[in-house]
């Protein structure tokens, strides 16, 4: 084995270092790699990989230049820089670096530097041992596990043994790991991995040389070779070039830029003169942002065989989606623009949010955890609730439109009664879904766990949340508050959806729900709410000062 080890090693060694690849790498994005349980293209590894290491594509290195998720594959795969030495390490917990002793005004560290910090591995291993005895861990140990998982990849690429690209021999066990380098020619017989261990090599060859037409037919010959292997495991082509369009269109940061102009549009244009065309061209623009939002998740439908909504990247999305489709909605019913200029930024801000944290929210098409692999359950459920919290997005939008006018003219503002019935109803469509989503969510809760109802932290939030919706909805029938009290709920209750959606996941880190659980983003979060509550506040005493003054006068 020693001896087939060294072959492939003097194979694919290359004669002179290269800090890139001096060709087009995207014969390299098809190599089909396996990975966390999902065969996905070169392409999607290295931008995962890098993102997981790093928390961002593309990674800036020592020297300034950068380098995107493909090209980091390639460099390690083929060694042509020592990766051990880039401070491509993410650790963005400020109390962990400094803990580890490190500078605090920095956010990535090389292997080297973060090897010379044994504090890491300690708060780690404490970490692990309260995760088995089903206690809490604190920030600073979960943090500190985060980090040595990419570290254990990082060393996993630069050592090969992440690269798993062979498909296991025909007739091994349905779902059987595929093969790294060093593993394939003990699988197959030499015969068998020599074409392909040269196809490497010749790969390597070319990319030094930097002719492309040879690097790209050594990786053609290569990817067939590997088909050949095992045609029953291998993806097929229209599978791989699908993931390959879907990861070069970028379909959500075209929506979100369209989404913004349309904004723009919008607020400048009207229905009546000449002003008529900036309306219909944001009409227009909001739908080709929404025709590259349905794309994409038909793409994520088509490319993982599942709804588009089993994590937090995703039901983001979802939600941003069907924010923009309620506004539509409303404004084909009612034909005011207010309707779309509510819903617009919401989704704006909703995909740049996932755009800006890919660490704690992962664009990843991970495979199903067994309590989600009910694709009825999943998708009944989980759409109900998501699109219930799309319609009270488009009500938080519009909260703000209507504060707006408690905040310019306080005075008047009662007196615009469309605008506060138009805000009732968009609540009125989120409670009647999220009501409906809750008791969907019992039933399969009933299905998976054999309880309909067990107070679980995910559960008993969103109860929370669906009675403040039901008390301020209530309120408003009952006569307890007038027009500016169901303006100030539609703002004040969304930290309800917040907290059902985002803190029991990502805060408190407890319950059943543990698949939907990360960290990160928390300081954003709170950015939010602390704006939100000023906005309210002064809406707040806008009104009030109003309202003293008209009894004053009278």
């Amino acid at each position: 084995m020693k001896n087939t080890i060294l072959l492939v090693l003097l194979l694919l060694a290359p004669a002179a270092k290269a800090e890139k690849a001096s060709v087009d790498l995207s014969p390299w994005e098809e190599i089909v790699v396996q990975d966390s349980g999902r065969r996905k293209p070169m392409g999607s590894f290295g931008h995962e990989a890098l993102v997981k290491i790093s928390g961002r594509d593309p990674v800036v290195l020592s020297d300034d230049s950068k380098m995107d998720g493909t090209e980091f594959a390639f460099a390690n795969f083929y060694a042509t820089r020592d990766f051990t030495r880039e401070p491509v390490v993410l650790v963005s917990y400020r109390p962990l670096v400094e803990k580890l002793g490190l500078d605090t005004t920095r956010k990535r560290f090389s292997g080297k530097e973060l090897a010379g910090a044994p504090a890491l591995i300690e708060l780690a291993q404490e970490a692990a041992a309260l995760r088995q005895t089903g206690q809490p861990v604190p920030r600073l140990n979960a943090e500190a596990q985060s980090v040595i998982s990419r570290l254990q990849l990082l060393k996993g690429l630069g050592d090969m043994s992440a690269f798993a690209i062979f498909p296991p021999p025909p007739g091994a066990a349905n779902g059987a790991a595929w093969l790294s380098i060093e593993q394939m020619p003990v699988a197959y017989p030499p015969e068998t991995a020599g074409p392909l261990l040269t196809s490497l090599r010749d790969a390597n060859t070319a990319a030094r040389k930097g002719d492309g037409d040879e690097f790209a037919a050594a990786l053609r010959s290569l990817v067939d070779g590997l088909r050949e292997l095992n045609p029953a495991a291998y993806p097929s082509k229209d599978i791989t070039a699908r993931e390959l369009s879907y990861n070069r269109t970028k379909p959500f940061d075209k929506a979100m830029w369209l989404f913004a102009s349309a904004v723009a549009l919008l607020a400048f244009g009207s229905r009546h003169g000449w002003r008529r065309w900036p309306q219909r061209a944001g009409v227009a623009v909001t739908a080709a942002g929404l025709a590259f939002m349905l794309w994409g998740l038909l793409q994520r439908v088509l490319i993982a065989g599942r709804a588009p909504v089993t994590n937090m990247y995703e039901s983001v999305i979802w939600v941003a989606m069907g924010t923009v489709v309620f506004g539509l909605i409303f404004f084909a019913v009612y034909r005011h623009r207010l309707m779309l200029i509510a819903a617009l930024p919401v989704s704006f801000l909703a995909l740049l949010l996932v755009r800006s944290l890919p660490v704690a929210m992962p664009s990843r098409l991970d495979p199903l955890v067994p309590v989600l692999r009910d694709n009825f359950w999943l998708t009944v459920h989980v759409l109900t609730i998501t699109l219930s919290y799309a319609a009270f997005a488009l009500a938080l939008g519009f909260g703000h439109v209507v504060l707006w006018r408690y905040i310019r003219q306080p005075a008047t503002a009662d007196a615009v009664r469309p605008l506060h019935e138009w805000l009732y109803r968009m609540m009125f469509v989120g409670l009647i879904l999220l009501a409906a989503g809750t008791i969907l969510g019992g039933v399969w809760a009933n299905y998976s766990w054999g309880r309909f109802w067990g107070w679980d932290p995910k559960e008993t939030w969103a109860f929370i949340a669906l009675l403040m919706y039901v008390v301020a909805i209530h309120g408003k029938m009952a006569g307890w508050w007038g027009d500016f009290g169901i303006a100030v709920a539609a703002v004040v209750n969304f930290a309800g959806i917040i907290m059902a959606w985002y803190g029991v996941n990502y805060v408190l880190g407890a319950g059943l729900h543990s698949y939907g659980f990360g960290v990160g983003g928390e300081g954003y979060v709170l950015a939010f709410l602390a704006a939100e509550a000023a906005y309210v506040g002064l809406a707040v005493i806008r009104h009030r000062s109003a309202q003293q003054a008209t009894l004053t006068a009278a």
